[in-house]
């Protein structure tokens, strides 16, 4: 199992590795805007998963995956906020700002920003709260949410036993570490020597993730793009990266939490992609040109969605009129 799903990862990468967090190569804006989304109390995920808890969902984890581990990362990226701004189709700003401080800081700012030509072009904006990680919908929906969550990092690191959904967060980084995931990216160049294959609970791989992930993280992109390894090393980093994929839209893909909270909803476009709120609509985020719009039988998808039924039950919550299979939604292509 784990041979097949690094060989569907490396052909996704070859596929996409300029699509995904690479801002530059999409023209559709976002379809929603949460600049303005009202503040919500958070409720910690420490208050409903006990260590205990998160240990029975699994008993096989790698030691380097703990729990204190994982509430550490959500406690700490939970202080950030960054907030995104385009300019024409392709100019970005980002401003990070953390609560604990109370700083704002402007941590990317595309060349062409201050260009009077660049200024006449319209803004549009969103606000990535890393701090609504499964908490401040319900009780019911931050559990629906993390099951999601967990669903996806224990197959992307499982190495066990299948069917049975007991040998998630097994494999801290990829097994062919031979493989240097490098594309041309201006934003976040890869650094001579450096190889940026799958680390991670989300196997994140590719320069340009490993650059975007830096500065939303960390405020600068070189921290990652200079020593990638902290990802399989520091397990509150690698947690990290895990939280900032899941919470962060690829435009025009949006972020997987805003789907699993309803803060997405499908456009046009999306309606006639059969593209609908739902689990299986991240698994369209995580892996869609490989795993979906191929009918219901696609080994690695159904995989998925076991996760998450198993996940749910666990949990004691219920997902009914889980919209669980991308089988019939179309991809997010280049655009």
């Amino acid at each position: 199992m784990r041979s097949i799903i690094l060989t569907t990862r490396l052909i996704l990468i070859l596929l996409s590795a300029t699509l995904l967090l690479n801002a530059k190569c999409h023209s559709t804006p976002i379809n929603y805007d949460a600049t303005n989304m009202p503040v919500i109390k958070k409720t910690p995920v420490s208050s409903f998963l006990s260590e205990a808890e998160f240990n029975s969902l699994f008993p096989m984890h790698d030691k380097f995956y703990s729990y204190a581990s994982f509430i550490k990362a959500i406690n700490e990226l939970g202080d950030i906020k960054v907030k995104v701004t385009r300019r024409s189709t392709s100019i970005f700003q980002f401003i990070r700002t953390d609560e604990v401080t109370g700083k704002s800081t402007i941590v990317r700012q595309d060349a062409d920003w201050t260009e009077t030509w660049a200024k006449t072009k319209p803004d549009t904006s969103y606000i990535i709260d890393y701090g609504a990680f499964c908490s401040g919908s319900s009780l019911q929906l931050d559990k629906k949410e993390l099951a999601a969550f967990f669903a996806q990092i224990a197959h992307e690191t499982r190495h066990g036993e299948d069917g049975k959904y007991n040998d998630g967060l097994m494999f801290t980084h990829e097994l062919n570490t031979a493989l240097t995931y490098i594309a041309d990216n201006d934003d976040y160049p890869a650094v001579k020597g450096k190889k940026y294959y799958g680390r991670g609970p989300m196997q994140l791989s590719y320069n340009g993730n490993y650059g975007y992930a830096s500065t939303c993280i960390f405020g600068d992109k070189n921290v990652l793009l200079n020593d990638p390894d902290l990802v399989q090393n520091d397990p509150v980093i690698a947690f990290k990266t895990a939280i900032y994929f899941w919470m962060t839209p690829q435009l025009p893909k949006p972020s997987a939490h805003d789907v699993m909270t309803g803060i997405w909803q499908p456009s046009a476009a999306d309606k006639a992609a059969g593209r609908t709120p739902g689990f299986g609509m991240t698994v369209n985020i995580v892996n869609g040109l490989i795993e979906c719009n191929k009918g219901d039988n696609i080994q690695s998808m159904n995989d998925r969605i076991g996760y998450y039924q198993h996940f749910l039950k666990l949990m004691g919550v219920s997902d009914p009129n889980c919209a669980c299979s991308c089988g019939n939604m179309k991809p997010y292509t280049q655009q």
